[in-house]
């Protein structure tokens, strides 16, 4: 069931994803050729922290650290690590998120280190582009899943792979909500969007194949084809109008 947010808690979730913006926008900046992922890791938990946020990520289901940093072919829950450092002409995606006074926020970035390729870069800004057509339709009076076709329409014209194995959520109280939400094309048109839910949407495409595999830490996910991937997401409120972006103050 898709819980529907009062307004106390939409202002508690508003509060949590403002914080989390700052998060990310400190670490987008740190990011460079030279640092090591656990760098990268160490920095986002205190940023967390002096934000009086609890990192959501860290212990939830074993993972064992506070920002999941995923390298190149890496899509999601890259595990840091002190010798995996960064390159001229990498991307890493950095997925976090904390917990204020309860309440979750999620929010994902890809970013170039340093100077990457023209297909890379395509790559990048048509998954963040990804987001922003499907949620034209996260509004009161749409269905779920017209967020996941709108997605998959655009992400196709390129050619990409959209991963299918993971998948976008509800948030709130918990770090995953009902519902579960694809980007890519489903037949059903899924619940009917209402003001005041919160989800978080997130576009993972990969330059090639859709598929993905699990490397032998059971979390880090990467492109079986080994090809870059790149990811993107915001925490929303679904409104009577245009979607509020929680996670991004300049809508």
């Amino acid at each position: 069931m898709v819980s529907i947010k009062s307004p106390r808690e939409i202002e508690l979730m508003r509060e949590s994803c403002r914080r989390l913006e700052i998060v990310h926008n400190a670490l987008g900046e740190f990011v460079k050729p030279g640092i090591s992922t656990m760098d990268i890791n160490k920095y986002g938990e205190q940023l967390i922290r002096e934000q009086e946020g609890i990192p959501n990520f860290l212990d939830y289901n074993g993972y064992p650290a506070s920002i999941c940093v995923s390298v190149n072919e890496e899509v999601v829950h890259g595990i840091p690590s002190k010798t995996r450092i960064l390159h001229e002409g990498d991307i890493v995606s950095l997925d976090a998120g904390l917990i204020y006074k309860g309440y979750h926020s999620d929010a994902a970035r890809t970013y170039a280190v340093g100077k990457v390729s023209p297909e890379v870069q395509q790559l990048m800004d048509v998954t963040k582009q990804a987001f922003f057509e499907g949620i034209k339709y996260a509004r009161e009076g749409y269905h779920l899943h017209d967020i996941s076709n709108a997605i998959d329409d655009y992400v196709s014209r390129f050619g990409y792979g959209i991963v299918r194995d993971l998948v976008g959520h509800g948030i709130g109280t918990h770090l995953h909500e009902d519902p579960q939400i694809p980007n890519f094309r489903q037949k059903s048109r899924g619940v009917k969007l209402k003001a005041g839910m919160t989800l978080a949407i997130e576009p993972m495409i990969n330059m090639g194949r859709w598929d993905v595999e699990w490397l032998d830490d059971d979390w880090t996910v990467v492109a079986a084809d080994g090809l870059p991937s790149a990811h993107y997401e915001n925490t929303i409120l679904i409104t009577e109008g245009e979607p509020e972006i929680l996670t991004l103050s300049t809508n």
